[in-house]
């Protein structure tokens, strides 16, 4: 097994696996600059929600240790115009706004009399919430071990494992905590076209962890659940509305609907950093639109022809009506979602404060 780590603070740098270039070649870059962390999100050098929220985070400790402003008024307006910056790299996964709006937020209401204390209270931060990641991920894992016969079929869309968090991984968190409880699980893994991320990563990082797996291409999804016989389905998310409508990875409202057709459980793994009572439906989740290079081209080869247009959704929808439970750290919610998201919420909060206070 590779030891390996999508994002981590190292000597007043920022470090990230370079996930473009997976699984030929693993590569770490160092950033130095929040515009550089801005940049990494934007060209998906990290991705992920809570990978993004992490990375968000650090950049602005980065843009704290490396202000030059003369006083410290100067350098939260720094702080600010760097937020802003990072905010604008990708709009769904609300990951991103949690993690910045969550620094800024403990800026302005904590005191700080000296740049030291600045710069310490935004790293401080920004460490918690990546360490806060990896424990929300873990307890993910184990509140839907339920979910998974001793012996499991399961289909996962996307890549939600260790390279898209800080460790451990959100929806592959829970068959990999099937696996490590010691359930024998196959996974079927979608490609996950434009960007193959089920294809390239998935598979990698089953790969990594011993798990017996299989790429399909993203349509033989009712194929699979017809012919082979499939247990569950499990997916992350990049934001989840009040009534439990979840932006995820383009393809997913898909895969919704063929479990529903076939009677197979649909389960949506979320963090509470990436439930956003604020929104109360789907309709109100901005979607991410990409470049029509990642359609038209595989590589350097154009496959369609001159002048055809492209569209190239990065996320869909899918309706609360299609997910059969949304799997968080402080529990499972079950519909109606408009109840039981928020008292996920406030226990995840409720919880901080007593963290925070100690």
């Amino acid at each position: 097994m590779v030891d390996y780590f999508s994002i981590k603070w190292v000597d007043g740098r920022v470090r990230m696996l370079d996930q473009r270039l997976l699984p030929q070649r693993i590569e770490y870059l160092d950033f130095t600059d929040y515009h550089e962390v801005a940049w990494a999100i934007r060209e998906m050098v990290i991705r992920g929600a809570p990978a993004i929220g992490a990375a968000a985070g650090y950049g602005l400790a980065l843009a704290a240790e490396n202000s030059n402003s003369g006083n410290l008024a100067d350098a939260v307006r720094e702080l600010k115009e760097a937020a802003t910056i990072l905010l604008d790299a990708r709009p769904t996964a609300v990951n991103l706004s949690y993690a910045v709006e969550r620094v800024m937020q403990r800026v302005t209401a904590s005191p700080f009399t000296d740049f030291a204390g600045f710069r310490r209270l935004v790293f401080n931060e920004a460490t918690a919430i990546a360490e806060e990641n990896v424990r929300m991920n873990e307890s993910i894992g184990r509140n839907a071990l339920p979910f998974v016969p001793e012996k499991a079929s399961i289909l996962h869309h996307c890549n939600t494992g260790a390279l898209a968090t800080v460790a451990y991984g959100t929806a592959l968190g829970i068959i990999r905590a099937a696996h490590e409880h010691g359930k024998k699980v196959f996974v079927y893994v979608d490609e996950t076209r434009p960007r193959l991320q089920g294809a390239r990563l998935t598979a990698w990082e089953l790969q990594q962890l011993d798990i017996p797996h299989a790429v399909i291409v993203d349509g033989a999804a009712a194929y699979i659940m017809k012919e082979k016989g499939v247990d569950l389905v499990t997916v992350g998310c990049d934001r989840v509305a009040a009534n439990g409508d979840t932006a995820n990875k383009i393809g997913t409202y898909n895969l919704a609907i063929v479990a529903r057709a076939h009677g197979v459980p649909f389960y949506v793994a979320a963090p509470t950093s990436t439930i956003d009572l604020s929104i109360q439906s789907g309709s109100k989740i901005p979607v991410e639109q990409r470049l029509s290079i990642e359609v038209s081209n595989i590589g350097a080869e154009c496959i369609v022809p001159e002048g055809t247009q492209v569209l190239n959704p990065a996320f869909d929808v899918t309706p609360a009506e299609y997910i059969t439970a949304i799997v968080t750290e402080q529990g499972v919610a079950y519909p109606p979602y408009s109840v039981s998201l928020p008292s996920m919420v406030a226990a995840a909060e409720a919880k901080r404060k007593v963290i925070t206070s100690e």
